[in-house]
């Protein structure tokens, strides 16, 4: 019954951490074109700065449930590795999305809207791959 609720905690925790991963960049895309269009976009730094706390606690906690259902409860094979593969990006694409977060504090996002929504999509097709992994357990 433990190992359920630990599975439980860590799907909610991750798809916290993702609904996070998903947004941030769409506010990038909001302050990048409204600061282009002489709008008030301060406010967008505080969202993003707020939302990168956010999520950077939900990371946090869906690697330590991670962990305890891998050493707790005895996960192995080849699928897992690739998992970890997976969430080794994701982790890298969130540290990706607090620089530019510190970059739109100071005021100087130096990359376009249409940039910052192609990077949006990149997180959803490490999701993609980290599900097909998790589901099918291809090896």
């Amino acid at each position: 019954m433990a190992y359920l609720w630990v599975k439980v905690f860590h799907l909610l925790f991750m798809m916290s951490w993702m609904a996070g991963i998903f947004y941030l960049p769409r506010i990038f895309v909001h302050y990048v074109e409204g600061q282009a269009a002489g709008q008030q976009v301060e406010r967008l730094a505080i969202m993003a700065r707020k939302l990168w706390n956010f999520m950077t606690i939900m990371m946090v906690l869906t690697l330590v449930t991670g962990f305890w259902l891998w050493f707790g409860f005895g996960f192995s094979g080849g699928w897992l590795h690739a998992k970890l593969l997976m969430v080794a990006l994701l982790i890298a694409y969130h540290f990706w999305a607090m620089k530019r977060m510190k970059e739109m504090q100071q005021g100087r996002l130096d990359h376009s809207g249409v940039y910052y929504r192609w990077a949006n999509e990149i997180p959803l097709f490490i999701t993609f791959a980290l599900l097909i992994f998790v589901v099918l357990k291809p090896f």
